[in-house]
């Protein structure tokens, strides 16, 4: 299934993606208010409630917004592929880690904001999991089980307020671009196996596989549960592969009238405009609509 959060009359619902829209999940769910709060209830969801169901809403009248709005907790690994390790040669063993709060975040064909008070806004192609049954202390063996599916994520950097710490540069409003949807994991069934590609204006700037991990999804959901326990709804991203723009030469960043798509075998495509913190931006760009995967 591809699960998602959107917008009408900007009123926030969660659906369904199907073949020619979106099924609206929540006449079927009245009691639970967001897709967060429907995570643990998943297994509810079955084809015969579905059975001749046609989409609610085409594309042209949704604002897509990022998959979980209302996360508890966005828990962040840096530095998890080997060629991103040798780019800052990062020494350090143990996950590195940082947090995302949920007004940073934006949806799938919005626009990403580029600080004005930044000359380096940079680009990072991850993928994110969903946790779909909590837990403290989670045995890396029974890791999986605990997600609820996975989805695509552009964890834009503001490199000029990241130094030794890297908070200030994670959460200027809407730098964080998180979807389109959320692929439940019956259907991904080795995470650890999937392409990833970050584009920069139709240019491939990152590429490798999730296998290149340092650290396996497994490992991180067991690593984190250690020292805070895990509620469905928690989103953790997974680190970036090699590329980033930051140590190119010369150095490659975003800028408004650019556009930037993360793409993972088996989940998605992710596509944003880039626009500007100094101009106000609302609603869904004008993309077409073939790009979306």
């Amino acid at each position: 299934m591809k699960l998602m959060s959107f917008s009408v009359n900007n009123k926030e619902r969660y659906g369904l993606w199907v073949e020619d829209g979106v099924v609206d999940l929540q006449p079927f769910f009245p009691q639970y208010k967001t897709l967060r709060e429907l995570i643990p209830y998943l297994h509810l969801i079955d084809e015969s409630m579905l059975a001749g169901k046609k989409a609610d809403y085409v594309l042209s009248e949704i604002t897509f917004l990022p998959v979980i709005t209302d996360p508890r907790k966005i828990i962040c690994a840096g530095m998890n592929y080997q060629e991103k390790r040798a780019e800052f040669n990062q020494q350090e063993r143990d996950p590195t880690l940082f947090i995302r709060f949920a007004d940073s975040q934006t949806g799938h064909l919005t626009h990403l904001l580029k600080p004005t008070r930044s000359r380096e806004f940079d680009y990072e192609g991850e993928m994110a999991l969903v946790i779909g049954r909590g837990g403290a202390n989670i045995p890396e063996s029974q890791a999986l089980e605990h997600v609820a599916g996975y989805s695509c994520y552009l964890d834009g950097s503001v490199r000029d307020w990241q130094h030794s710490w890297f908070t200030a540069g994670k959460n200027w409003p809407r730098t964080g671009g998180f979807g389109p949807w959320l692929v439940t994991a019956d259907a991904i069934p080795d995470p650890q196996n999937l392409r990833i590609v970050t584009r920069l204006n139709g240019k491939i700037v990152q590429e490798d596989t999730t296998g290149s991990m340092v650290h396996s999804i497994a490992e991180l959901i067991a690593y984190i549960s250690t020292f805070s326990p895990l509620s469905p709804g928690d989103v953790i991203l997974t680190g970036s592969p090699g590329g980033v723009g930051k140590k190119r030469t010369p150095p490659l960043f975003m800028y408004p009238g650019d556009t930037v798509e993360v793409e993972i075998e088996h989940i998605g495509c992710l596509i944003h405009p880039v626009g500007s913190d100094a101009i106000s931006v609302t609603g869904s760009a004008q993309v077409n609509d073939s790009q979306v995967c």
